[in-house]
């Protein structure tokens, strides 16, 4: 299995390649750089695996939500090599990301994830470590205000930049349900990868016109301009 995974949903971008399991890595926190940076990252991943897009068996996208502009950027490149190379594409949650390093890295088993979504609101979602060490969603995710966010009745770890800027607020709607915070946790490419390579193996993988991403928040246009 070969795959090519984007990430450009936050202040961080990266690109990953995964072969047969095997994930390499370019990372970068770098606001306001990923145009600059996400295709440099691309050729000299592919450069040093000797692979051409063509040999690729799909391309895994971080669908978002997160920046819109940053989620443009990844869905852009997606849908340029996917279509250039007549691949399929995966899509991945940036949330489910978020909470799978933070499991790559813990051995604990629910991640309250949260983003800051600006405007006074978070992205957020509850997932618990599987089985196989994978991130899987817990009912849904949203884009809501932090004390209107309603949480499964468990307990876990706030993940996430939502616990830096909301921290106090998720904390009393939580209570003793927050075991401890960890705020620096940026989505990777590599999770991307590791997340889309159990996807692609069953089955998920989309046409690329159907490759859409996930915003969350609805009419983003018309919110910016009221800010």
């Amino acid at each position: 299995m070969k795959l090519l995974a984007l990430e450009t949903s936050t202040d961080a971008c990266s690109a990953a390649l995964l072969i047969d399991g095997d994930i390499r890595e370019k990372f970068e926190l770098a606001p306001r750089e990923h145009t600059k940076l996400i295709l440099p990252m691309i050729d000299s991943l592919m450069a040093d695996a000797q692979l051409k897009p063509q040999q690729l068996d799909a391309v895994v996208l971080s669908r978002g939500p997160g920046s819109f502009t940053g989620v443009r950027i990844a869905t852009g490149v997606a849908h340029g090599i996917a279509f250039g190379a007549d691949l399929p594409v995966v899509l991945v949650s940036t949330l489910a990301a978020i909470a799978q390093d933070f499991f790559n890295r813990h051995d604990v088993g629910i991640s309250f994830t949260a983003m800051d979504a600006r405007m006074d609101e978070i992205f957020w979602g509850v997932y618990r470590r599987n089985g196989l060490g994978l991130a899987e969603l817990l009912g849904g995710e949203a884009v809501t205000p932090a004390a209107a966010a309603v949480f499964p009745d468990v307990s876990g770890f706030g993940v996430g930049s939502g616990w830096g800027v909301h921290g106090e607020v998720l904390t009393a709607r939580l209570g003793r349900r927050v075991e401890d915070i960890v705020s620096e946790v940026w989505p990777r490419a590599a999770c991307i990868a590791q997340l889309g390579a159990y996807d692609f193996a069953n089955g998920l993988a989309v046409p690329v016109e159907q490759a859409m991403p996930v915003y969350l928040r609805d009419k983003v246009a018309k919110k910016q301009s009221e800010r």
